[in-house]
């Protein structure tokens, strides 16, 4: 699947290396699960990237943020989650993540298995996800008239 058009726009203003991590972790995704829907948020403090089997959030199994200086490679539902071969911060009831600066030390297999986990669960949670998605795309669900992104200098 194509990356929506916009999504290029949204984290330009990023230094050119998390630009490249971003879409390096956004292909990791959708090579790995080529049926998931791409849901895009260019919020006020982050460009939010979830992915999902649906159109909804509430089924997304894992999401990226980027950030000036690094980019967060998480899960949803990742207090739920059983392997433990990577550690994942986070202190809220769901959501964990790792944060990721180069996509070279990014522990790719370690993080399929955990991918793995989580689209059970999200489908465990919504069996309509069990079916093929046959037509995923990139949506952008929101844009906010405010940001905080890096400065150029």
């Amino acid at each position: 699947m194509q990356p929506n058009p916009q999504l290029k726009s949204f984290i330009k203003p990023y230094d050119p290396k998390i630009q490249k991590l971003t879409l390096d972790l956004r292909n990791f995704i959708t090579e790995l699960v080529p049926q998931a829907n791409e849901l895009i948020w260019d919020n006020y403090n982050a460009v939010a990237l979830a992915y999902s089997k649906s159109e909804k959030l509430k089924d997304a199994f894992c999401h990226i943020a980027v950030y000036s200086k690094h980019v967060n490679f998480g899960f949803n539902r990742g207090a739920e989650l059983s392997k433990t071969t990577i550690k994942l911060d986070g202190k809220g009831k769901l959501i964990r993540h790792i944060s990721v600066k180069d996509f070279q030390s990014f522990p790719k297999e370690e993080i399929k298995e955990l991918i793995w986990e989580a689209l059970g669960i999200s489908e465990k949670m919504n069996s309509e996800l069990i079916f093929e998605n046959n037509n995923p795309k990139s949506i952008v669900m929101s844009i906010s008239e405010k940001k905080i992104r890096p400065k150029k200098i």
